[in-house]
């Protein structure tokens, strides 16, 4: 009875697994919203807000979990940003130190701007737990477009980011 139900487990985490690496999410195709919001981590997601926002697709940016030591032009200068755009468009958030901390940081950044409808860019593998611990924080009636930035993920990436999307969905069904 309980190798039935250790083998049973195996299937299901590993059936779980294949469809989460077989199955990375997408680029989002040409929707506006009001915001873009784009936690920091692997390479590609802070350009692709960065087109977006200069795409007239969103009129304003969260970049979510940025390091307290980088300042406003700084992060113009490494990115390009006239100040300008910086001045209007691009909020920094320094608050956000994981996910979830980045969900957290969205959802104040979301609800004093009235926002109801965000473009989440994150890299493919990060997508489903970022939106979903972003969902779970957001006030309710605000639409989420999930925009994944391709990427070539390790093995050691997938099966860290599965467990953690494994323990992120569990808290949320218990909570």
């Amino acid at each position: 009875m309980i190798r039935r139900a250790a083998a049973a487990v195996l299937i299901a985490w590993a059936l779980g697994f294949l469809w989460f690496a077989v199955a990375l999410p997408g680029p989002a195709g040409a929707a506006r919203t009001d915001a873009v919001i784009v936690p920091t981590g692997a390479a590609g997601r802070i350009e692709r807000g960065l087109a977006v926002l200069g795409s007239g697709e969103a009129r304003a940016m969260l970049v979510t979990g940025v390091d307290p030591e980088v300042k406003p032009a700084e992060f113009a200068e490494q990115f390009g940003v006239p100040m300008d755009v910086m001045e209007c468009c691009v909020s920094l958030g320094f608050a956000a130190v994981d996910t979830r901390s980045n969900a957290t940081e969205t959802a104040r950044w979301v609800s004093r701007r009235r926002v109801r409808s965000l473009r989440l860019v994150t890299t493919d593998w990060h997508m489903r737990r970022a939106a979903g611990e972003i969902a779970e924080a957001l006030p309710d009636g605000v639409e989420v477009v999930r925009d994944a930035v391709p990427s070539q993920p390790s093995l050691r990436i997938l099966v860290l980011e599965y467990h953690k999307l494994l323990a992120s969905t569990a808290a949320r069904i218990v909570a």
